[in-house]
């Protein structure tokens, strides 16, 4: 295999991968030594990284993937939004798809209390609007199903994959967007979220930031109390979230 056939292999390979492919997988799928792959790669990653292209290769999680550049992001999102029309979300339904954002995956239970009040009807919901999945079952007490984002949310957000998802105020920005700025957020029901009815987007935002920080704080008071040999409290140890940085901004 010449090198201008395998960089093409590798280019392709990449593009199919759902998750990124590490130089194992690349090296067995080629059957070629491993130095000329990665040299190879080394070569495709270098000519994808002029500003004359609109995407690029990036080394993560062990593994090689293609993204949209950083500064094409807003030309993508705006592509992205025109194909569908915009959606109808409440402000439980946002507050509760941010939290499953940023703590994913994360069970029904342990989102109720975050935002301290049931959330079962929104989550189904974000279900048939195809915005979460689910992500089998947490090995505790009960064994209740797990929630993720679904690739639906990726497309809706402009997101290439969850490394790109922003800090929540960035977030309230891309829900303006993607949800067609104020008139994609529909009519509250006051009774499924006590005291919250009269909050803007942004305000619905900032107090998912909030929940999700003290939530994160009691998780470590938990910790620093079992490893003193104190009775812990009835939380579960938290899944690690997506970006453990983003909940407290």
């Amino acid at each position: 295999m010449t090198n201008e056939e395998r960089r093409a292999a590798l280019e392709a390979i990449i593009y199919a991968a759902d998750e990124p492919a590490t130089l194992e997988q690349l090296t067995r799928a080629l059957g070629e030594e491993k130095l000329a792959v990665q040299s190879s790669l080394d070569e495709l990653v270098a000519s994808y990284a002029g500003e004359d292209r609109g995407i690029e290769i990036r080394a993560v999680a062990g593994g090689y993937k293609l993204y949209t550049k950083p500064q094409q992001h807003d030309v993508v999102r705006r592509f992205i939004k025109s194909l569908r029309p915009p959606l109808r979300l409440s402000m439980p339904a946002l507050e509760t798809l941010a939290v499953i954002a940023y703590k994913q995956p994360v069970t029904s239970p342990e989102i109720s209390e975050i935002r301290g009040v049931n959330t079962a009807g929104v989550i189904g919901t974000l279900l048939d609007k195809h915005l979460i999945t689910t992500a089998g079952r947490k090995e505790v007490m009960g064994r209740p199903i797990l929630y993720k984002t679904s690739k639906e949310f990726l497309m809706r957000f402009g997101l290439s994959d969850l490394e790109e998802l922003p800090s929540l105020k960035e977030f309230e920005a891309l829900a303006r967007e993607a949800l067609g700025s104020d008139e994609g957020f529909a009519p509250v029901d006051e009774s499924a979220i006590g005291d919250h009815s009269h909050e803007t987007p942004s305000d619905a935002i900032a107090h998912v930031g909030e929940d999700l920080a003290e939530a994160e704080a009691e998780r470590e008071h938990e910790a620093l109390a079992t490893s003193e040999g104190m009775p812990s409290g009835q939380l579960d140890e938290d899944p690690p979230s997506v970006k453990s940085t983003a909940a407290g901004e």
